[in-house]
């Protein structure tokens, strides 16, 4: 049976890097060596079966997703990604699972050259919490507060496939065996818009961001809420999934508002940006939409394509009243 320091070293600990961390796996603390004149940007998030994801389900995925969701929050502040620490609680230590994790978990890791510096295990109801480290200089940081009237509204990449296929898996709607499999991906393997987030930031083409993990109106919600701004947002130009856009009119306005489960960008900016968003967005090969406005008058207005209000009774996914 393995011991915790045994399942440590086998699947967790790698060669270390010095140039991301001057101490990394083997000791009480990991030590980071800050880059010259950068701020450190720190962010977790907790995955508990049965919450967050179902039981059995696929380890290598559940690896991508437990790294992916907690650097979609560094794209949302604009951060390049240093390195990250697992916290893991297991009912068991099972190999064939814990070689999946860990592949699923390294191959995003090593898609964005960080690295695990530390951490711990358990036994315990199957709970994975991940804390990312990483950086950017003062005052380049995506703040939620920073949003300002007149600026647009703009969405990375699509939404509502993730939504679609937790209704899938419910039996809550009808999806055939293909669709279900496409729509799945999203909701199993986000892509972190890391690359797009940096160069926002970088470039100071956005003023205010989030990313879209809870619902796109609860967490522009946020974003109003702590600029003290409103909104108007244009539901029918809301980019939906591949699975999504064929489905009808109110499904597809219901799951790409309010869906969840996305981790895309949603982010605000002047419309003096617009071509040099469309540039970046281009550079990074991610597509991006403009999908309305930051309003002085406060609230959030949905309208359609034509501009006429929607009376769309929405909420968005909240841990403990969902």
């Amino acid at each position: 049976m393995l011991s915790e320091f045994d399942l440590i070293k086998e699947y967790f600990q790698r060669p270390h890097h010095a140039a991301r961390a001057a101490l990394g796996i083997g000791d009480d603390c990991a030590l980071i060596a800050p880059t010259p004149g950068m701020q450190t940007a720190i962010s977790s998030d907790m995955l508990v079966e049965g919450r967050h994801f179902f039981a059995g389900e696929d380890p290598v995925r559940l690896g991508h997703k437990a790294l992916a969701v907690n650097l979609s929050d560094l794209a949302a502040m604009g951060a390049r990604p240093v390195g990250f620490t697992l916290a893991l609680a297991l009912p068991e230590a099972n190999r064939h699972w814990l070689q999946g994790f860990s592949q699923g978990l390294f191959a995003l890791a090593d898609a964005f050259n960080i690295e695990l510096i530390g951490g711990d295990t358990t036994k315990g109801p199957l709970n994975i919490c991940i804390t990312v480290f990483g950086e950017l200089r003062p005052g380049q940081a995506l703040r939620r507060s920073a949003a300002k009237p007149g600026d647009d509204i703009w969405i990375s990449g699509t939404l509502g496939d993730a939504r679609l296929a937790l209704a899938g898996y419910r039996k809550e709607f009808p999806l055939d065996e293909a669709a279900l499999r496409t729509a799945a991906v999203r909701m199993h393997t986000p892509v972190p818009r890391v690359a797009l987030g940096v160069l926002l930031a970088e470039q100071g083409i956005a003023h205010a961001a989030i990313d879209i993990s809870d619902g796109l109106i609860g967490d522009l919600g946020h974003i109003l809420k702590l600029s003290q701004v409103g909104a108007t947002l244009d539901v029918d130009a809301l980019p939906a999934g591949d699975v999504l856009v064929t489905q009808e009119t109110g499904l597809r306005r219901a799951y790409t508002a309010a869906g969840g489960d996305d981790y895309e960008l949603c982010f605000t900016a002047p419309a003096s940006s617009r071509a040099a968003i469309s540039a970046a967005a281009a550079s990074v090969a991610t597509a991006v939409t403009r999908v309305g406005t930051i309003d002085a008058a406060g609230g959030l207005r949905l309208v359609d394509a034509q501009g006429a209000a929607l009376d769309l009774k929405l909420s968005s996914f909240d841990h403990f009243t969902s």
